[in-house]
């Protein structure tokens, strides 16, 4: 149970990753509220409009470092929340409060209760509490290295690692720009926000190459083999966007051979201060030294 319990936790470093950019939440449950009329029908003319109303997305979105953030991912049976504060101007440093149920969640003590979390360029910190048993002596928080779960994971660990480490809101918008498969759909009322609706469809097999900075071929011709694996082909993205030409919203969903995933994240106070420490060395124990020796 306390393994169970510090395992499914690591899936805040996939949610952290859907935060920033391509991963996948339950819908808009604030409900955007939309015209439903296209405005371009996909024609070329309208697609070359709404990739250069991207273009200028992206070159503003890029000035901002941080914001507000909150959103919701499923993966199968498997959903979790997450919202709090996050920037993004030198790797991911984040304070954020996650819950998660379903799935292998449900088995943890922690399934559907709130925890805290912190993110650093390096490493995840998960609260869970003062009952991880003797090899924790008390300590309530839990040490994610990124470096080690990617050696664990592979292919797609180290992927995840590079999205935390590399990644930022607008990549999700470069992406759409970088596949040239966009049209506008609308006006729509996010949160009270008049904004205009984006969409389009991306290879999930170009998603690695097309978001990664880092990641050596050999990692993505073995994440790509995974993908391929899944039965996922290709990945529709939606992005809401206010007059300021800053993102508001963004889901992305994709369906496989035996789940799927959907993302959705919501963003506001650009700008917001950030401050994120890692937790006192005196109360926080490795992952690692928490797992059964082999």
């Amino acid at each position: 149970m306390r393994i169970t319990r510090v395992a499914t936790a690591a899936v805040g470093v996939v949610l952290m990753a859907g935060l920033t950019a391509c991963g996948g939440g339950d819908g808009d449950k604030d409900g955007a509220k939309g015209s439903g009329k296209a405005s371009g029908g996909g024609n070329a003319a309208s697609a070359q409009g709404a990739l250069a109303a991207l273009q200028s997305v992206s070159k503003k979105a890029g000035e901002q470092h941080s914001a507000k953030v909150d959103g919701t991912m499923s993966m199968g049976e498997m959903h979790a929340s997450m919202k709090g504060d996050m920037d993004w101007s030198d790797g991911i440093r984040a304070n954020m409060t996650m819950t998660q149920k379903g799935g292998m969640a449900d088995a943890a003590p922690t399934a559907d209760k709130p925890m805290r979390a912190r993110y650093l360029p390096d490493a995840m910190y998960m609260n869970l509490g003062g009952s991880l048993g003797p090899k924790a002596q008390g300590k309530s928080w839990v040490k994610y290295s990124y470096d080690a779960m990617a050696a664990q994971a592979g292919a797609s660990g180290t992927f995840l690692k590079d999205q935390l480490k590399n990644n930022d809101p607008t990549r999700s918008v470069d992406l759409l720009i970088a596949s040239g498969k966009v049209k506008e759909a609308g006006k729509e009322d996010v949160r009270g926000k008049q904004t205009t609706h984006y969409t389009g469809k991306v290879s999930v097999s170009d998603i690695a190459g097309l978001q990664s900075k880092s990641l050596s071929k050999k990692d993505l011709d073995a994440l790509q083999k995974q993908l391929q694996q899944s039965g996922m082909d290709t990945e529709t993205v939606d992005l809401w966007v206010d007059s300021d030409h800053l993102l508001v919203k963004r889901q992305e969903r994709a369906q496989g051979k035996k789940f799927s995933t959907d993302t959705t994240v919501f963003y506001s106070d650009y700008g917001t201060k950030v401050s994120v420490a890692p937790p006192a060395a005196s109360e926080t124990v490795d992952f690692a030294e928490l797992m059964p020796k082999r």
